[in-house]
């Protein structure tokens, strides 16, 4: 369902049972919607939304509408998604240099409570040596809590979040969710958490330093992130 869903985001539970049984796969359209409910799926939503929002949380305006985005550190971004794994699931949170595209930390979860989110957030602030001007995420609320807000925002960083069901706010986040998904976690049966550190790992490995990036002048975003680190001219500017 995870797969069928990543590829067709459009699809709710009629047109999943659809699919399922063009596979040889029974499942009834009762079940195929706890099922749903359960991993977090929605329809015309391209990412399995992990992330609930918590009516009572602070929800901050979200800032990068019209903003040239092209330093290093000028914007981060963070979100959560779900790993199939054999006989159940996990949840993964990943935080972004959103110009360098740049996996800066990842984390998984069994459960989906703010600590995992935080353990992301602080595993970046240490190989940056800092936090960025802007954090932008969804508004679920392992995101909205104070936690994370307050940690966030003790950086001097300024909170953004993404419009209600605006995905697109957060577009790169679902990109990478969605090419780690096919391109990863699809092609091997995850037999547990073990087989899942070391796929994800070995992936955002070569995502940030094999593969090239048409917006990074044909660089991968982990040597571009690694070397203007390192540089004290921060003038770079990338790609139209």
């Amino acid at each position: 369902m995870d797969e069928i869903h990543a590829a067709s985001p459009m699809y709710g539970a009629r047109q999943i049972v659809f699919t399922l049984r063009r596979e040889g796969i029974a499942a009834g359209r009762n079940r195929v919607r706890r099922l749903m409910r359960v991993m977090g799926l929605t329809a015309m939503v391209p990412k399995s939304a992990a992330s609930v929002k918590a009516p009572l949380n602070k929800v901050f305006p979200y800032l990068l509408r019209g903003l040239r985005i092209d330093r290093l550190n000028q914007v981060w971004c963070a979100d959560i998604t779900y790993i199939p794994m054999r006989g159940g699931f996990m949840y993964l949170a990943a935080v972004m240099d959103w110009a360098m595209r740049c996996i800066l930390s990842w984390r998984l979860s069994n459960g989906m409570g703010t600590a995992f989110c935080l353990d992301a957030l602080y595993d970046a602030l240490r190989l940056a040596g800092r936090g960025p001007e802007i954090f932008n995420t969804d508004q679920g609320v392992q995101f909205t809590s104070a936690e994370f807000v307050d940690a966030v925002q003790s950086c001097g960083t300024r909170v953004s979040m993404d419009g209600k069901g605006r995905w697109i706010d957060n577009r790169f986040m679902e990109r990478i969710w969605r090419s780690l998904k096919h391109e990863a976690v699809y092609l091997q049966e995850l037999a547990n958490g073990f087989d899942a550190q070391r796929v994800i790992g070995q992936w955002f490995e070569f995502c940030n330093y094999e593969r090239p990036h048409s917006a990074l002048r044909g660089d991968s975003p982990g040597v571009v992130y690694d070397r203007l680190t390192q540089d004290a001219d921060q003038g770079y500017r990338m790609a139209a």
